[in-house]
């Protein structure tokens, strides 16, 4: 027996019969004879298809026949009680547009043009982040800075810049990007320029930008610091580790009373950086672990390591570890130790709650110049914080004379080992294969080295900063811990940078002390020239008129200089909300998961330290291109989007897909996990267009002449199947619309996709054939059908317009019910109907499909057109609900025939006795769920199915004919 059940949700689909593509060829147009031209057949000037140069063409007519250029600003002069911010995220201005690009504009402009059919006025400024040693590299090329002065340095990174921005804004228009092109943000324009400089007088004045001496990133390959957003890691990075003893000079007073008649005792420390042990100050332990003095059974090597760590010491030292006596690591204090590359010197043992013991000894190495962590312990203890590398990455003399001038990321790191070995210091010596900061631009490994720079507080800002961003809806959820852990991963940021083309720091140094001149008059008279001149007045300008009058009163602008910092970058991106956003607030900000340590993290925090709130509402994460690991390697990452467009030299290799292929392609990816690009991936894009194409030409086709502001019938006076159609567009409506609120363009794909292939190809298209082609073409269920068609191609062709802009105004072009110059994009969103939804509407209707599921598994290949029904249900509400799909007791056709797509049916409360022998019979039952619960009746039904009596009708070729030469009586009243 088959069971069927619906509830309220509608669990039952009608969806067992279909044809073949997607679109219905009815069975009259394919016959000869006097009847053909009898049939309304589709007709339609939309093509199935659009290829090659005929396809690029096309979209360009329509972005402007249609507005696309003036669209923005026509949605922003327009009265809405809603205002949506999208606020974009600056793309370097550094190259030319790539696919990274196309997934970050497009997706971002799939949501505002969502936002704005829904009746919003979007806010929606694209912009450039302009300044950065990426760009500064590129201008020069070879050239380098050698022999060029600030301001020739900064007038070929501009120059290159606009270049860049050109090149992409011509692509983000092309791709149909919905702005004003015309006003877009550059973050080297002066009043840009000078709106960062207030959020940093604003943070000054709070004293959170302060200027110090501690260790930062620098980069020998770019001589320069850098920010943590500036770093990558490279998880393959080799280094020589080694492990390395320090002699204790002067034993703790524990263990001196405890082993101190045993011998010599050294401290076992390990580190991958062994040139940062002639910078050594200490040796550092965790205070509440246990350490052990234990003896090499191949030596007799006293040496004090972590009690945690001496099984795997002994494995790694290939001998045995005798423990000779215990202590808590507070019993520590007081050891010195002597190093061992520097006679003379002694260095501490001190307690540090950062030593760990998952690796090495449990005994760290600390070096403060060259570790943040380390610098903090010479914080607490005021030890000598002496830098050893100069900004090539070589030592300097503080190293001594056997490593001056030694790189210590190569021969240097080798010097000291030796160095090591020769003292007898070196116990072992591995490679170790580890994640390792590396510079984003150059590529090249970095180093920790103290350098005088400016710096925000961040420890001050880190819990207004949690407080705040435990507000923001973060999408996917799981990116919030990520944020919140680099709240946690720095106590500061290093916001200066060594080189010219940037915004200045606006501070002043003594000639002779070095002392900073920063204040409020200064800072706000730099700002206010900023805005008039841009930052090149930084160099043009004389320092008499860089200062302000009142402070030139106190001072003589002949004792200072101006400084050569600029800002970093992301401080530069950071505060892009002060410079473009109307409310200093988006409802949400859409980029890249790098930007999670980046423009999320400085944007977070330059916004908490002024305005003490987050600058956005929410935040949206997605699998970036930036980034080469990031995509599928396999396909090829340098895939042009230029190219997919309008194709590449050899058109069978490269074809021109067209802009809407690559919109569909980005709002199809998979962006929270692993986003692929290729010839696959654009060819089943391609191909799922061109069955949508299908469908709306087939829509189209049969609306022609149909006017629905004069010919629309009403949902009350619609066929059941007709006003189900509608119920299940409203659906389908109210689904797009939450996949959209919800960022998922690839959800809504899949809810179009199952739309037109369950409830349209396979339900619909293939039941209303008959009554769409051969009714009298202003009959009643003619009429109906068409409403609902038309309700069809509008609903789907808005659904989606976010995605397929140029689609759905080709296709809004060809619609009816328009006026002349009407488009798309400036008349709405989907228009549904509460009143579409009527109680049994979907019961009579899914119960009729039930029992036609039932019957068509009895004629398993057969047609169901060339048999009778005879269909029985036990008196009941079921039975209530199927007679108002057939008034009389047998018909070949009302609704209920029509949706069985049988020759004849009969609907009884008893099979007949007298049944051929042929007849197959097949059974089951429907369970109707209404109101909640609150009626709920399971009703049994039979279905007897016979051979029909009937002939063929010439003209429909339904079997409803009495004879093979005679059109049926419905085709009969189709022909007068």
């Amino acid at each position: 027996m088959l069971r069927q059940e619906r509830d309220l949700r509608g669990v039952v689909r009608c969806q067992n019969v279909s044809s073949t593509d997607g679109t219905v060829h009815p069975a009259a147009a394919q016959g000869a004879g006097p009847y053909r031209d009898s049939v309304l057949l589709p007709r339609t000037e939309f093509p199935m298809k659009l290829t090659g140069q005929n396809l690029i063409d096309r979209e360009v007519q329509i972005q402007q026949e249609c507005g696309f250029a003036e669209l923005y600003s026509w949605q922003r002069e327009r009265k809405a009680k809603k205002e949506y911010c999208l606020h974009d995220g600056p793309p370097y201005a550094n190259g030319d547009p790539h696919v990274g690009h196309a997934l970050n504009k497009i997706l971002k402009d799939i949501q505002n043009r969502f936002e704005m059919l829904r009746g919003k006025q979007v806010h929606y400024v694209p912009g450039w982040d302009c300044h950065g040693l990426p760009i500064e590299l590129k201008a020069l090329g070879e050239l380098g800075t050698s022999g060029l002065s600030p301001l020739q340095i900064r007038q070929k990174a501009r120059e290159f810049a606009e270049g860049a921005i050109a090149r992409q804004r011509a692509a983000f228009q092309r791709w149909g990007v919905m702005a004003d092109w015309d006003k877009c943000y550059y973050t080297f324009d002066g009043t840009y320029e000078a709106a960062q400089l207030k959020v940093f007088q604003d943070m000054h004045s709070k004293g959170l930008i302060y200027q110090d001496y501690k260790p930062v990133f620098w980069s020998p390959s770019s001589r320069t610091a850098l920010a943590e957003a500036e770093l990558e890691y490279n998880p393959q990075h080799v280094s020589k580790a080694i492990y390395a003893t320090f002699a204790l000079a002067t034993l703790p007073p524990k263990m001196a009373e405890a082993v101190g008649e045993l011998g010599s005792i050294s401290v076992l420390v390990w580190t991958t950086q062994p040139w940062t042990i002639p910078a050594n100050q200490a040796v550092c332990f965790m205070p509440n672990a246990q350490y052990s003095v234990v003896k090499r059974r191949d030596s007799s090597q006293l040496l004090l390591v972590a009690t945690e760590r001496v099984s795997s010491l002994a494995t790694l030292l290939s001998t045995e570890l005798e423990t000779v006596g215990t202590f808590t690591g507070t019993e520590l204090e007081g050891g010195v130790c002597q190093h061992p590359t520097i006679p003379r010197k002694e260095v501490p043992l001190l307690p540090a709650n950062f030593v760990t013991m998952g690796k090495g000894t449990g005994l760290v190495h600390t070096a403060p110049a060259h570790g943040m962590e380390d610098y903090s312990v010479a914080s607490h203890f005021k030890l000598s914080v002496e830098c050893i590398v100069d900004e090539e990455g070589r030592f300097t003399e503080l190293a001594g004379p056997e490593l001056q001038s030694l790189s210590v990321m190569g021969e240097g790191n080798d010097a000291v080992i030796s160095m090591l070995k020769a003292v007898g210091s070196l116990v072992k010596e591995e490679e170790c294969v580890h994640s390792y900061p590396y510079d984003w631009r150059s590529k090249e490994p970095v180093v920790i080295r103290p350098s005088k720079q400016w710096f925000i507080d961040i420890a001050s800002l880190k819990d207004k900063a949690k407080e705040v961003l435990a507000k923001v809806r973060v999408i996917p959820e799981s990116a919030r811990g990520s944020l919140l852990a680099h709240l946690d991963r720095r106590p500061y940021w290093c916001i200066s940078r060594q080189r010219s083309w940037g915004v200045p720091i606006p501070v002043f140094y003594h000639k002779e002390t070095g002392e900073p001149l920063i204040n409020k008059h200064t800072v706000s008279h730099v700002t206010q020239l900023f805005s008039e001149k841009g930052s090149d007045c930084w160099w043009e300008l004389p320092l008499e008129s860089l200062l302000p009058p009142e402070v030139l009163k106190k001072v003589s602008h002949l004792n200072y200089e101006r400084g050569d910092d600029v800002l970093d970058i992301w401080f530069d991106s950071g505060t892009s909300w002060a410079a473009v956003l109307e409310d200093s607030r988006a409802d949400v900000y859409v980029e890249g998961k790098d930007q999670i340590g980046g423009w999320f993290q400085s944007s977070l925090l330059t916004s908490v330290a002024v305005q003490k709130r987050a600058p956005y509402k929410s935040v949206k994460c997605f699998l970036d291109f930036e980034k080469g690991e990031k995509m599928s390697k396999s396909l090829g990452n340098v895939v042009d989007p230029d190219t997919v467009i309008h194709g590449g030299e050899d058109p069978s290799v490269s074809p021109a897909y067209g802009v809407d292929v690559l919109r569909w392609w980005v709002a199809e990816s998979n962006v929270f996990s692993e986003v692929q690009i290729g010839p696959n991936v654009l060819n089943s894009a391609r191909d799922s267009i061109n069955k949508l194409r299908n469908t709306l030409k087939f829509l189209l086709g049969n609306l022609q002449g149909f006017d629905p502001r004069t010919q629309a019938v009403d949902p009350k006076e619609m066929h059941y199947i007709d006003q189900y159609l509608l119920h299940l567009l409203r659906n389908y409506s109210m689904k797009m619309t939450d996949a959209y609120n919800d960022f998922g363009a690839g959800r809504a794909i899949r809810l179009l996709q199952a739309f037109i292939t369950r409830d349209l190809s396979k339900f619909y298209f293939s039941i209303i054939k008959d009554r769409l082609y051969c009714d009298p073409e202003d009959s009643l269920g003619r009429r109906s059908c068409q409403t609902v068609l038309e309700e069809i191609l509008d609903g789907v062709t808005r659904s989606i317009a976010p995605i397929l802009p140029h689609l759905a105004e080709e296709v809004y072009l060809h619609a009816p019910g328009h006026n002349e110059g009407e488009t798309m994009f400036r008349s709405g969103w989907i228009k549904s109907s509460p009143v579409w939804r009527r109680p049994g509407l979907e019961e009579a209707v899914e119960g009729a499909c039930a029992i036609r599921d039932s019957f068509l598994s009895s004629i398993p290949g057969r047609n169901a057109a060339e048999y009778e029904l005879t269909i029985e249900i036990e008196p009941g509400l079921l039975f209530e609900l199927i007679e108002s799909l057939q008034d009389e007791p047998t018909s070949s056709y009302s609704q209920l025939t029509e949706l069985m797509m049988s020759s004849q049916t009969t609907l009884t409360s008893a099979l007949p006795r007298d049944l051929p022998a042929d007849a197959l019979i097949s059974n089951g039952s429907f369970l109707i769920n209404l109101e909640g619960g609150v009626i709920r009746e399971d009703s049994a039904y039979q279905v007897a199915a016979v051979p029909t009596s009937m002939a063929r009708c010439p003209r429909c070729r339904r079997y409803t004919s009495s004879s093979p030469d005679c059109p049926c009586p419905q085709s009969h009243g189709g022909l007068y």
